[in-house]
């Protein structure tokens, strides 16, 4: 009998001798007790669909390692397997006769510790010192063997035959260390997934992808729909877009002639604003390592006061760098460029947000969402900002804002409980070495209804709470009608109300056109979703659908109908309630994972002069 392997067209285990069907399990037949409570054989040979190369097929160390009968994979002892990664550390023992590797292949936190012996290497035409290289990849056939309780794993493999290794020179190898900081790993983005901070995220993020289209396609029966990337619409109307244009060679011919002093001098300054934005980057890292250590008791406030005044003194340099550097590029104006020659006709952006597309198949199919890549181009180096994210967006007709209140509460938790389940070593290992209050923050989530207050008692609350000397904010200027900062935000949800709340009903200047106006003409349906650690999670409000108002509102805040008359088309025939919310990916995963910078959390992060891979 040759070695099992999962048939993808079948559906069933085969013997990769003779490709028969298998009917009796991989326990019992390899000598391992056989119970009702054992591991099946096909979660243990989920990935050999796509091995069969390998014959047998590659086993994910996760379904060796996180069995269902909470044994740690020791039903399998004895049964072959076939295992692949890469090596995050290797000890060469017995005076280089055999190494013990720590083998990870991305399928869980945990790595699986591998015993090769210098035979076996040898065999394979390798060196042994060469495959207990860390960064070094390696796929083995083995057997399991389980490992005494008290032994930190629950089982290890005996390799019997060396299959691939793809060698690493680590004194080369730029995340060879144990400790790197996330702002080196973001220089180094191609190789940082290996990395067991950004692998534990990148599952997360994986996780809550998946959730989402679980909540929304399997729970909600609602349409997935793919908006545009490129629009011409302003959905924020802010303004900040990104151009899509095939007319540079025209905009470069318009742009005043420059000698090479002066293409020399703009390089430079160029070359200088960067290097200001790199050293603030670092000093903003090393004003959060010691305000850290202020806890510890690693480093005294006078020290925070003036790596942070060291801080500001940076970044106003940057300021003035940056406002020299923009004063000597001629901008090109659209009264400039004849948009008529142009790819599309007319000007056209990446879009910021899908909803506007998003409510046109809402008012036909009933509810709808999407999820995709967002683009802002605003100028902004803050923790909290990218150039290019994600977004989830769902739009509902027949909902009010109440319904889109309870959606928004109900979708952030379906997500929490689906990490909590899925990614649960990920979690412990957060907790342990990023934030220690990663998975109660999350837990408290999950098991206290989010709390809710109108933008006015929320304005209330702030002054009250800063007139009475209970906390200083950095804007301590509260009134009615300001747009609350991040301070604010995670105040309410951080100190008032201990867990998540939702504020509705803002003020309508602070708003977008397409907010329903409210009876008392001075607040909209508007709400955001406020976490600790984060601030705003999630924003949306019930979508103005009296034509009349929306008209009035265009008019108001000077945006042009004719580029809205689509928008206006379908409150002129047939009307209808309907309500949505956007939330952002990125700061889902900061909530959940505890990590300070957006840009940790996200595969290739973009903003002010990165574009990188």
């Amino acid at each position: 009998m040759g070695l099992p392997y999962w048939n993808f067209h079948t559906g069933t285990l085969c013997d990769s001798d003779t490709h028969l069907e298998i009917s009796v399990d991989v326990a019992s037949t390899s000598g391992a007790p056989s119970s009702s409570s054992s591991p099946s054989s096909s979660a243990l040979t989920q990935y050999s669909r796509y091995s069969t190369q390998l014959r047998a097929g590659r086993v994910a160390i996760t379904s060796l390692l996180n069995t269902s009968d909470g044994k740690g994979g020791r039903s399998y002892d004895g049964v072959e397997i076939v295992v692949g990664g890469w090596v995050k550390t290797g000890r060469e023992q017995g005076k280089g006769s055999f190494a013990f590797l720590e083998l990870n292949d991305g399928s869980c936190a945990t790595n699986l510790q591998c015993l090769l012996d210098k035979p076996i290497a040898e065999a394979a035409g390798k060196q042994l010192s060469e495959a207990a290289k860390t960064g070094a990849c390696v796929v083995l056939r083995g057997y399991v063997v389980a490992l005494p309780e008290q032994a930190k794993q629950s089982v290890e493999v005996k390799t019997t035959e060396l299959l691939h290794l793809g060698p690493c020179d680590a004194s080369k190898y730029p995340i060879a260390k144990a400790k790197l900081g996330l702002e080196f790993l973001r220089g180094v983005s191609h190789l940082r997934p290996r990395t067991n901070v950004i692998a534990a995220v990148s599952r997360i993020r994986s996780a809550c992808s998946f959730a989402t289209h679980d909540f929304f396609a399997r729970e909600n029966g609602m349409l997935y729909v793919h908006t545009p990337l490129i629009t011409s619409s302003d959905c924020e109307g802010a303004g900040e877009m990104f151009a899509v244009t095939t007319l540079l060679k025209q905009m470069e011919d318009m742009s005043p002639s420059s000698g090479e002093g002066d293409a020399k001098a703009a390089a430079d300054a160029a070359a200088h604003v960067q290097s200001l934005r790199d050293a603030a980057s670092k000093q903003g890292e090393a004003v959060r390592d010691l305000k850290a250590k202020v806890k510890s008791g690693g480093a005294s406030p006078e020290e925070v006061k003036a790596a942070v005044d060291k801080l500001l003194a940076t970044k106003k340099e940057l300021e003035g760098a940056e406002a020299g550097t923009k004063s000597s590029v001629c901008p090109v104006v659209p009264g400039n460029v004849d948009y008529s020659q142009d790819f599309f006709a007319k000007p056209a952006f990446l879009t910021v947000s899908g909803q506007l597309q998003a409510e046109i198949y809402a008012c036909a199919l009933g509810s709808v969402y999407t999820f995709g890549p967002t683009f802002r181009a605003e100028n902004s180096n803050t923790s909290r900002h990218l150039a290019e994210f994600w977004m989830v967006e769902p739009e509902v007709a027949f909902a009010d804002l109440d319904d889109d209140m309870r959606l928004a509460e109900a979708y952030v938790k379906h997500c929490l409980r689906h990490v909590m389940e899925t990614c649960a070593d990920d979690m412990v290992f957060l907790t342990n070495f990023v934030d220690k209050t990663c998975i109660d923050r999350v837990n408290n989530c999950l098991n206290e209804p989010f709390g809710r207050c109108s933008y006015t008692e929320a304005v209330d609350i702030l002054k009250e709470h800063a007139g009475g000397g209970k906390v200083t904010f950095d804007d301590m200027d509260i009134h009615w009608g300001m747009d609350l900062g991040s301070e604010h935000e995670r105040y309410l949800c951080e100190k008032v109300f201990n867990k998540p709340v939702i504020v509705y009903n803002y003020p309508k200047e602070m708003k977008a056109f397409y907010m329903r106006l409210n009876d008392d003409d001075k607040t909209v349906a508007a709400m955001d979703v406020l976490v600790p650690g984060v601030g705003e999670l999630i924003g949306g409000s019930q979508r103005e659908e009296r034509i009349e108002v929306l008209d009035r509102r265009l008019e108001e805040l000077k945006l042009d109908p004719e580029m809205y008359r689509w928008y206006l088309d379908l409150r002129r025939y047939g009307t209808v309630t309907h309500s949505g919310f956007g939330l952002g990916l990125e700061r889902l995963i900061l909530f959940i994972t505890g990590l300070e910078n957006i840009r940790d959390v996200i595969p290739f992060p973009r903003w002010p002069s990165h574009c990188d891979k």
